[in-house]
């Protein structure tokens, strides 16, 4: 049996459309099959702006988690990247009805093979140029070897990747995800990293020390620098009752690295997805001051604390006690202090 492929584009009238058939049945029988899939796909192609018209600051992919309700992966992520004048592209490593700190939740998880389905998706429409690439809570070892295989593939495209990873592990001494992801992050992950931004418990697990004080950070991010990322900003350490947030940017190989600290007061209460929150503002902001990672931070941190005041706030308004539960992020209220943050935690360098 003969096999014609004909595409139509708008409204035609039954008429002209028996006179395109015709036309177009005598066109594709000269044409081998296979080709004319090819040149229907092409003639349906639309242009893609940001592609053709990039952003002055960059095109993000985002593989990290998401929920219907609540801030967290890449509800915490993707907006304030836009904000911040980004083009974000995200993938849902899962798709939950809320974050699983609620009693009950549902929802699906994605696996390795459907996440490369989509990359082969952009690849074939030649879609797969990207600045940045963003990743967070990944649940499974496949999953993020497959990641790899993404970063991998990213990179032959544009050798530029910036790959900021925020290596999802657990948190106050508690790990949530399987004990194999560990290995994997520590030898796979961190060697292609551009920038990392693990909590004082992650580091600790991607460096095999005991982190406790500043000296343990310096020298956990020196670990990290020999391991592959330029970057590496240990996002809350608690000492002394008080947050700390070091930095440290080592500019080429045989360079002594660039190491800071931002010293915050701890806020009685606890909230969700401020870690997603935090490495996508140092992604936007890093970008901006590609050479003063310090500068960044200050803006970040600044954000961040405008944006966890902002929702103590409006829970106190509404009767809550802010200390009792989980707080979900104010991020659509708190759009003026994501665009123009007030600097007001300055970052401290070490000598």
């Amino acid at each position: 049996m003969t096999r014609h492929l004909v595409c139509f584009r708008g409204n035609t009238s039954s008429s002209a459309l028996s006179s395109i058939i015709d036309k177009r049945i005598q066109f594709s029988i000269s044409i081998p099959f296979s080709k004319r899939r090819g040149l229907c796909a092409m003639a349906r192609r639309p242009p893609v702006l940001s592609l053709a018209l990039p952003s002055e600051t960059g095109r993000v992919l985002s593989i990290q988690s998401h929920t219907v309700q609540g801030y967290v992966g890449n509800k915490s992520a993707v907006f304030p990247l836009q904000l911040l004048g980004y083009d974000v592209d995200p993938i849902n490593s899962v798709q939950f009805s809320n974050h699983t700190g609620y009693p009950t939740f549902k929802g699906q998880v994605l696996n390795g093979d459907q996440l490369w389905d989509l990359i082969e998706g952009l690849a074939a429409n030649d879609l797969l140029y990207y600045t940045h690439l963003l990743t967070g809570y990944i649940g499974s070892a496949s999953f993020l070897s497959t990641v790899l295989k993404v970063v991998n593939r990213l990179r032959s495209i544009n050798p530029n990747l910036v790959y900021v990873c925020d290596p999802v592990m657990g948190d106050e001494g508690k790990l949530y995800v399987p004990q194999d992801l560990v290995s994997l992050y520590r030898e796979k992950v961190v060697p292609v990293a551009s920038m990392l931004t693990p909590n004082q418990f992650e580091v600790e697990l991607l460096t095999g020390m005991r982190v406790t004080s500043e000296k343990d950070g310096l020298e956990a991010c020196n670990i990290l620098h020999a391991a592959g990322p330029t970057k590496v900003v240990i996002t809350s350490m608690v000492i002394d009752d008080k947050l700390h947030l070091i930095g440290s940017h080592q500019k080429g190989k045989s360079q002594t690295p660039e190491q800071f600290k931002i010293v915050v007061p701890k806020i009685p209460a606890y909230f969700t997805g401020t870690g997603d929150l935090m490495t996508a503002l140092l992604l936007g902001w890093s970008n901006k001051y590609p050479d003063d990672l310090g500068r960044a931070a200050e803006l970040a941190v600044s954000s961040l604390q405008a944006v966890l005041r902002r929702t103590v706030a409006d829970y106190e308004k509404a009767g809550f006690d802010p200390q009792t539960s989980s707080l979900e992020i104010r991020l659509v209220q708190s759009q003026e202090d994501i665009r123009n943050p007030p600097i007001e935690y300055k970052a401290e360098k070490f000598n």
